[in-house]
């Protein structure tokens, strides 16, 4: 699929090429700052020591910061399944929007429409795994929001780009704040770790239990994000584990 994509490289990257094969992810991020032209320069800027590998405009345009084959230092600390610190496996995006410090904005259409052609170009050509798509608040849900509840993960889906529920919302919302078993809430958690989770995050700590079901939930169960595990969360996570 023909994508135009304008380079405006930034020097935040390791410079050591990776291999092909090596690239297993898609981080998707937004930017959390007001100012489009401020979150450029930031990317660019090598005392920032952060950046992506594309940049989603509000007006649609990509702008290339970095290589597909060299390390982009966007994910920071992170983990999903086996991997840590995902910046070497994974190509970052990040998408124009003000974030959850600022107003939190719907996505534009131009964005989206050019992040659908973006993900199937790189989907074919490394490889990837629609289900390897992820948000930079799975990946590192103790510290990060983005893309957020705002995000069209199901629209994506439709295409084949990322992974989603397959049951009906009306379904799902009959189920909605229905009480668990602690034996029910255990498998939610274990399917929290088939999927992906950082099970060092299931502590018994509060907060922290807290912030992983939000994770989800900002994820697949955008609509509520209350940090509380119900019926509903359950089903969506049982239909995940074994799609």
């Amino acid at each position: 699929m023909w994508l135009k994509i304008t380079n405006n490289y930034s020097p935040n990257f390791n410079k050591v090429k990776r291999p092909k094969n090596q690239i297993k992810f898609i981080i998707i991020h937004y930017t959390g700052m007001r100012k489009e032209s401020a979150a450029i320069k930031r990317l660019c800027d090598q005392k920032s020591k952060v950046s992506a590998h594309y940049f989603i405009k509000r007006n649609g345009n990509i702008l290339r910061l970095v290589p597909d084959l060299y390390e982009a230092w966007h994910a920071g600390k992170s983990n999903w399944k086996k991997f840590k610190s995902l910046n070497k496996n994974s190509i970052g995006i990040e998408i124009q929007n003000s974030g959850h410090n600022y107003v939190y904005e719907n996505f534009q259409i131009k964005q989206i429409n050019s992040l659908k052609k973006l993900l199937t170009n790189l989907l074919k050509i490394y490889r990837i795994n629609y289900n390897n798509v992820l948000g930079h608040s799975d990946i590192a849900p103790d510290r990060k929001k983005d893309p957020g509840e705002k995000f069209p993960w199901k629209n994506l889906s439709k295409f084949k780009l990322v992974n989603w529920h397959k049951l009906s919302e009306k379904k799902l919302k009959k189920l909605r704040l229905m009480k668990l078993s602690k034996e029910e809430e255990k498998k939610f958690l274990k399917n929290l770790i088939k999927l992906g989770y950082n099970k060092n995050l299931l502590s018994n700590l509060y907060n922290k239990k807290k912030t992983l079901i939000k994770a989800f939930q900002r994820r697949f169960r955008q609509s509520l994000i209350n940090g509380i595990i119900d019926e509903e969360c359950l089903l969506i996570s049982e239909n995940l584990t074994k799609s």
